[in-house]
């Protein structure tokens, strides 16, 4: 099943809210990474050098059921089964792919 970027990013932002409590910064890269999409804490729960702090840090992986995350957060390929891979994961679900 095919899955379009934006609705992967509504999908991601909306579960990942709904299970924390928490807004997170989910958006799509630009240019010739288009297709790519980040999930990082919002800029307000950032660090001063724009990273997410460890709390945050151990919470996203956490929720998307991941051992750890990288300080500046997630990177999605662009790629359909990605997408359908982080939707699974932010809604608490194991990824079918």
């Amino acid at each position: 099943m095919y899955m379009e970027r934006d609705e992967a990013i509504s999908e991601i932002r909306a579960a990942l809210k709904r299970r924390s409590g928490k807004t997170w910064s989910v958006t799509g890269d630009r240019g010739t990474a288009w297709g790519w999409i980040t999930i990082d804490a919002p800029p307000a729960r950032r660090t001063e050098k724009t990273h997410m702090t460890t709390a945050d840090r151990e919470e996203l992986a956490r929720l998307l059921g991941l051992n750890d995350v990288h300080f500046q957060g997630v990177s999605i390929p662009a790629s359909s089964q990605y997408r359908q891979e982080y939707v699974d994961r932010a809604n608490g679900r194991t990824p079918k792919r």
